[in-house]
């Protein structure tokens, strides 16, 4: 095996490692609330003025997904949405406070998985976290082109909701 497809692998398994040894704990403390409902509830807590748009492209879902998400959380009594005076067109998200509820819960499992992790990171040098960095953001920077290149764009299609 080369190494190039012993790091793809690696990130694969480290990720599903990572989602396993969390899940339990997250869904004991999230309980009723699934994980991209979660990440829905994060981006908007954290970024103002989020709307469909915005969350289609941040959780790379189409606006048709989107729309439902949203609408199941409205149900949910989790965000509600709202207009700004000056544009009566756009829809807009924000917590209630259920919703607020929810983002500080996973916001404190995080700071504990963090924590638990805590012991390998403070072994990172600089200098080693600067290379991942940059590995990471040119990996990046080549799917985004990709995305485009292959006209997955978020904006054409609401065919794939994965």
């Amino acid at each position: 095996m080369n190494k190039q497809d012993q790091v793809m692998l690696q990130f694969r398994d480290l990720f599903n490692k990572m989602a396993w040894i969390n899940k339990s704990k997250m869904e004991e403390s999230l309980r009723g609330c699934k994980p991209s409902e979660v990440h829905c509830i994060e981006y908007i807590e954290k970024n103002a003025e989020s709307n469909v748009t915005k969350l289609a492209e941040s959780l790379y879902m189409t606006k048709g997904a989107i729309s439902k998400l949203t609408k199941k959380l409205t149900d949910k009594g989790l965000i509600e949405s709202y207009r700004k005076p000056d544009n009566k067109k756009e829809v807009y998200f924000r917590l209630t406070e259920q919703g607020r509820t929810i983002f500080n819960i996973h916001e404190k499992l995080h700071n504990e998985f963090r924590e638990r992790d805590q012991a390998v990171f403070e072994q990172v040098t600089g200098e080693q976290y600067d290379s991942m960095l940059s590995f990471i953001d040119k990996y990046s920077r080549h799917l985004d082109a990709e995305i485009r290149k292959q006209g997955l764009d978020i904006n054409k299609s609401d065919s794939f909701e994965g």
